[in-house]
């Protein structure tokens, strides 16, 4: 099962840094990334990481907390034009709305949805 973990942090120079140093320290990779500043000196940032148990501790024993964790699909995705299309199609034609959405390592896709369920059945998984 993959999970996304989503921080929110001040919009300063080095909390990025201070992310991946932590997760780094404990062994954690990270294997996709999304990071949003929202104007308002706060930037969120959703992290796809295969070994929860341990980024979970390390990142609160740094002072950074999570704000939520949720279940994501993550689907292998061929680097061509029209890849992103053809999957969001398929979502979309089974009346699942994506309400998060970004890439990962290996060209993979990472997608949070209104009905997970339906999202895994419309794509296979």
């Amino acid at each position: 099962m993959a999970i996304d973990i989503t921080l929110l942090l001040d919009d300063q120079p080095g909390a990025l840094a201070q992310i991946g140093e932590v997760l780094g320290r404990a062994g954690v990779n990270i294997e996709g990334l999304c990071a949003v500043t929202s104007g308002g000196g706060q930037a969120e940032v959703h992290l796809l990481v295969q070994d929860l148990e341990a980024a979970l501790p390390a990142l609160a024993s740094s002072g950074l907390s999570v704000t939520s964790e949720q279940e994501v699909v993550v689907v292998a995705l061929e680097d061509r034009p029209g890849a992103l299309g053809a999957v969001s199609r398929r979502l979309g034609e089974a009346g699942v709305s994506i309400t998060l959405t970004y890439l990962a390592t290996g060209t993979r896709l990472v997608l949070a949805a209104d009905n997970l369920a339906a999202a895994r059945a419309a794509l296979g998984k």
